[in-house]
This record gives C-alpha cells, structure tokens and sequence, in this order.
C-alpha cells in the first residue's frame, strides 16, 4: 500500500498518458513504458519550455506506474517555497520518484543537498527517476556541481513543439474529454485567433465548457466569438 504522502507530494490531477498528444514526440511514450516495466532507462530527464507537457508526462507516468502496483510520489519542485526540504527524507523506498520542474531548485542550497542526498539513496534503492527542467541539467544553475551531474547521467529527451495539425488534435481531445463537440472549422477558427501553446488551449476550452454548459449553447463560431474578447 502507498503511504500518505505529505502536502505538494500527492498526485492531484487525473493526468493520463492516454490523453496526452504526442505529435513527433511518439518515442518519448515508449521511453517512459520501458521504465515503468524495468525495461528501459531507470533515470529520465525531460526538458522543453513551459507548457510543453513536461508536466503531464509526469503525472501520467505516476498514475500509470501506480495502476502497476508502483509506489509513486511527485513533487512539483516550483511550488518549493511552499514546501521544505525535510519532506524529502524517506522518499528513497519509493518506487517511482518523479521531481517536476526540477531546475526550480537550483540555487537554493537546502533543497539542493536534501535531493542530492535523496537522489543517491534513491538509486542505491534501484529506484526509477524521472525529472523534468527547462533546459538539460549541464545548463542548469546548480551550485552543487555533484548534482548536476548525477541528473544528467540518465537518458536526456527533449520535447518538441506540436504543429498547427497536432494543436488542432489537441483542442478537439480537450473537448471531447469535457463531453463537447468541438468542429473542425471551430478548431481552426481558434488556432487562426488564439494563443497556441497547449496551455493557453486548455484554458480556453475549459472556459468554453462553464459558458456553454451555463448558456446551454453548442460550440459555434458565433458562440466563442461572444464569449471570447477580442475575436473577430
């Protein structure tokens, strides 16, 4: 049985990888099933900007290594203000240890040595590893030159951006995941006047689902054109 996990730790999103648009990064899915079976690489570190669904890939691999029978345990490392180094210690008999934005960290000396610390028993345990940052941890600012080496001795995959068709499947997967129906000229008319970055599309579909569930009204052109400022 997985022990309670600490505030900031839990897994709070029902993130799948079923859910989670691929586009060219096809590989990166298989890496991630091959370390949940023992497989494939133990350490993983997945880099790309924000919104680039570093974040998804991480929670789903928790949910997947957990439907396994795993011990899992997430920690999203850009909420470390609100959190303190000392709930790091024990984390190594987890199975899974998965450390999101993990470059968040760098610089700030107690958290860099408490996951140094932990990332040494975690690996003496055979635990899997899998962190995310915006850049490679070469190119990171951490001052404890050990653990910037240490994360950078796994497996290092970069995300790459979805294209113009990939967002279009995107934004008719979130729809569809939120029981609407989302046409193809509506997915168009939006990629032709919106931000596109996958954040900025789940937001806009989440806001479209309250007012058309409030309005009781379907997912016309007419109809985001009301609700969002600015569309023409």
């Amino acid at each position: 049985m997985t022990a309670q996990l600490p505030l900031g730790l839990e897994l709070r999103t029902p993130s799948r990888l079923a859910d989670y648009v691929a586009g060219d990064d096809g590989q990166v899915l298989a890496l991630l099933a091959q370390q949940r079976s023992g497989d494939g690489e133990a350490q993983l570190y997945l880099t790309g900007p924000r919104c680039s669904g570093r974040s998804h890939l991480l929670l789903g691999q928790c949910a997947a290594a957990r439907d396994q029978g795993l011990r899992v345990v997430y920690l999203p490392a850009a909420e470390h203000s609100e959190l303190s180094p000392e709930m790091l210690e024990g984390l190594e008999a987890y199975d899974l240890l998965a450390v999101d934005d993990v470059d968040a960290l760098a610089g700030q000396p107690a958290w860099e040595r408490a996951l140094f610390n932990l990332y040494n028993q975690a690996r003496d345990q055979g635990a899997r590893l899998l962190f995310s940052a915006t850049r490679p941890a070469a190119g990171a600012d951490f001052e404890l030159a050990d653990l910037r080496t240490r994360l950078g001795w796994g497996l290092t995959y970069h995300l790459k951006p979805l294209n113009d068709t990939q967002r279009h499947t995107l934004l008719q997967r979130l729809a569809q995941r939120r029981g609407l129906s989302l046409a193809g000229e509506v997915a168009d008319y939006l990629l032709a006047r919106c931000p596109r970055d996958p954040c900025s599309l789940i937001a806009l579909i989440d806001r479209l689902d309250r007012d058309s569930l409030a309005e009781q009204r379907r997912l016309s052109i007419p109809f985001v054109r009301s609700r969002i400022p600015g569309l023409r």
